[in-house]
Parts: structure tokens; sequence; C-alpha cells
């Protein structure tokens, strides 16, 4: 029983019965470590030379090793790599398979080090290569935001807030409010990447390597930063995965605010958008219907990628100090918040490249009272205290609703019982373009200003063209 158990487990030497079929099947990570297989071979090789340099590692069995691992690692490119169903994780796996490849020198690369610190090194080596994954995708969706924005500068549409017509702003302005979100959306992937890249591995399974591994020429080796300060602390910690679902949560939920605002213009209600019809699909009942599902479904998995930050803050609370099992729990949800990312980003960027914008639309939405804080502007800058001015233009607002017409249609003499600084040239409020063009401070809606952030857009852009990855 103890020589099964032990040709079937890293750890079955001082077991006598086997694990119930329930628990191996608990126990297992397998299932969804499998995609580490790539960086757990890549640290093993690493390993390996480290413990070669040490003085641990004949020559032989390093090349051995290496040759074992290399055709592992073209196995898995090659979709041919096919670990043993009673392989508990995707570390076991590889060691499996090496030993089928080369046999006894196989059992010497595990020598100081533990599958605590392993996979940990494997998990920050696959997060780093994801996270630029996904600030390359953040970019792409800029990119078009920047696109888009250019090509519809003069169209102007009323601004919101509480859902309720405010302001007229560019469409222009209102898009580029999104490559602002995201932009900060790739400086929390650039710190979490800055957090994940540094390496765990020669920790060992919490007390440190005692074979002599040169900890940080293997980081180097690797192309983390550096080696992390304390073993005991490189085992147990997961704030580098916490980081990386923060940032993805928050991504997320800008993609859903998004999402579903093109939902809602792209309704009957706003028709303020077409959305195309390869982002659409339809009724089974209705024949008219064209349903915004990719968008409804980009809103709808906000809520599950939140939950996956949610839930492993939960699963580290009441940890008590060092590796416990419970730490496997990290991956499957972090898993499914990049593959989310990595699916729905393309599409982002492909909607807003593909939508229709219906500029006059917009403007048949642009009721004349949007219109009304700058009639109180136009009382200010006669000198008139604001809050004066504010309830001068709410009687004048109250007055046009009582007689069934709009703002811009009361006589100068109803402007003047409300306020004696209204003149005869108080129409000349009503041009929406002219009252955009009065914002010019940074970050308003007058052309210059959307011109100006489309500059400090298009350098933001450029510069991540040319710069090296971190």
């Amino acid at each position: 029983m103890a020589d099964h158990l032990q040709s079937t487990t890293m750890w079955g030497g001082r077991f006598t019965e086997p694990l119930a079929p329930c628990v191996r099947t608990l126990n297992a990570s397998l299932p969804f470590d499998v995609r580490l297989a790539a960086v757990d071979i890549e640290g093993s090789v690493a390993y390996a030379a480290a413990l070669r340099d040490a003085g641990q590692l004949e020559s032989d069995d390093y090349d051995a090793i290496v040759a074992g691992l290399e055709t592992i690692a073209e196995e898995v490119v090659a979709g041919a790599f096919d670990p043993h169903p009673g392989a508990e994780d995707i570390h076991t796996a590889v060691e499996r398979r090496l030993h089928e490849l080369i046999g006894d020198p196989a059992g010497r690369l595990h020598a100081g080090r533990s599958r605590n610190d392993q996979v940990a090194t494997d998990l920050r080596l696959y997060l780093v290569r994801s996270i630029d994954a996904l600030r390359e995708q953040v970019r792409h969706v800029q990119g078009e935001i920047v696109t888009k924005a250019e090509g519809h500068k003069s169209v102007i549409m009323p601004g919101y807030t509480h859902l309720q017509p405010a302001q007229p702003i560019p469409f222009s302005h209102w898009l580029l409010s999104f490559f602002w979100k995201l932009d900060r959306d790739h400086e929390r992937l650039l710190a979490a990447r800055q957090g994940a890249n540094v390496c765990p591995l020669g920790s060992g399974a919490l007390a440190g390597n005692p074979l002599g591994v040169d900890r940080e020429r293997l980081a180097a080796a690797l192309g983390f930063d550096g080696a992390s300060e304390n073993s005991l602390d490189s085992v147990e910690d997961r704030d580098f995965v916490l980081d990386l679902l923060f940032a993805a949560s928050l991504l997320q939920t800008h993609l859903s605010s998004l999402a579903g605002t093109l939902i809602l213009w792209s309704s009957g209600a706003f028709g303020f958008v077409t959305l195309h019809e390869s982002h659409c699909t339809g009724s089974s009942l209705m024949p008219q219907k064209r349903n915004p599902d990719a968008l409804e479904l980009i809103r709808g998995k906000t809520g599950r990628v939140i939950g996956h930050l949610t839930a492993l803050l939960v699963t580290l609370k009441g940890l008590p100090s060092g590796y416990n099992k419970d730490l496997q729990e990290d991956k499957e949800g972090l898993f499914d918040a990049i593959d989310t990312l990595r699916l729905e980003l393309p599409i982002v960027a492909d909607v807003i490249r593909r939508t229709k914008v219906n500029a006059a639309a917009m403007a048949g939405a642009r009721a004349p009272d949007l219109l009304a804080t700058d009639l109180a502007d136009y009382l200010v800058r006669k000198g008139v205290p604001f809050r004066e001015a504010h309830h001068a233009v709410g009687q004048v607002i109250r007055r046009a609703e009582a007689l069934g017409t709009s703002v811009d249609r009361l006589p100068v003499s109803a402007y003047r019982e409300a306020h004696a600084g209204f003149d005869a040239d108080v129409h000349g409020v009503f041009d929406v373009h002219r009252a955009v063009s009065q914002r010019t401070s940074k970050g308003g809606t007058a052309p210059t200003a959307v011109e100006a952030q489309l500059e400090r857009a298009r350098a933001i852009l450029e510069r991540s063209r040319t710069e090296e990855t971190p």
C-alpha cells in the first residue's frame, strides 16, 4: 500500500491508507491549475540551474532534467501533454512526466523546494504575463475611443446627471470620459504587475532553502524584479492576487458602465446610437427585436468578477500564519476574472468602432432648458451673485412651464420680471455651440479643451506603443 501511495502522490511515505475518492476530488487542483504548466516548467528549469550552481545537482543530471522539461514544454505547446488522472496538481503532473522521460534524476529536482513556494512562483509568473496582455487590450480599447471621438467632435448631445438632462456636451467629451477611466485601470494593472513581480522560489515550505540556492540570481533568471524578503510571508502572501482582482473588478465596473449607457442610448426611447448587428441578437418570438446581448452580458458579468475579489478576501481573513490549503481557492476566481476580461475587451473595442452615432437624434433631444445654467451664468457675468441668479432662472423655468412653452420662447419681459439683469440679448444664450465653447478650462467641453484632451490621450497611446514592458 505504501508503494502505491508513493507512486501516486508526492507525500505518501508516511501514509498507509489512500485518500478517500471524494477527498481526492476535493483536494485536486489539476482541473484548473493545468494552465500553469508552461510557467511551472519555466520555474523548474531555473530551479534546476540554481541547484547545479549551488553544487547540489551534477551536470549530467541537470542536463537530463532540462532536456526532459523542454520535451514536456513542447508537449504543452502542441497540446499533447496528458497529465496522469491521479496527479493532484500541475506540479505533480509535470514531475511524474519528467520521471517517465528521464527516470531517477527527476527525483533530484525537488530538493529544497516545496509546492508552497512553487505554486506561488507559478502564479506570479502567470499573473505578470496575463497583466501584460490585459494592459495591451485596454490600450486597444482606448485607441478606439480616441478614433471615435476624433470623428464626432462637432456632435452635441444632452449630458445627464441622475439620468435627467443636465447640460449640453460634445459626444466626444462623453466618450473620452471612458478613456480616462480606462487609463486609471491601466495604471492599476501596472501596479498589480509590480506587486506580482517578486520571486518566492527558494522559500521552501516556510523556512527557506537549506541548500545554498542564490535566490536573487534565481529571481533574475525568471525575470522577476527581485526575491521576496521573508520565506514565511512568501508562501502565504496572496496580496498580489487581490491587487489584480481589485484592478479587474474596477475595470469590469467601468466596462459595465459603458455597456449600460450604450444599452440605454440604443433603445427606442433615446436612439442616440445604433449598435452593429454583429453585437446583437434577436428574439425567438418577436421578429423586430435587436437585443444588445453582448453589452448586457458584459454588464451582467460584473457581479461575478467583483464576487471573486470578495471571496478571496473572506478566504484570507481568518487564516493562521503560514501556508494553508485554503489558499488553493486563489486560482479559479482569478483565472475566471482574467478570462472574462480578455474575452470582453476586444468586444468592447469593436463595439466602439462599429456603433453608429445618431447626431440628429442627439440634437433632437437637446431641450432649451439644458441651457438653464448658462442663463444663470449670463447674470453672473453682469455681477449678480450666483445664488440670486440661480433663483431668478428657476422662476423663469417655472413661468415657461406654467405657460406651456419652452424657456427660449419667453419674451424678454418675462425674463425681466424674474430679474432686471436680463436684457434684449438674453435669447443669444440658447446657442448650444456657443454654450459648449465657453467652457475652455482644462477638461471642459470647448472644442479647444476637447482637442487638448485628445492630444494628451494620443500622447499616452504613443508612449505605450514605444515603451518597453517594465
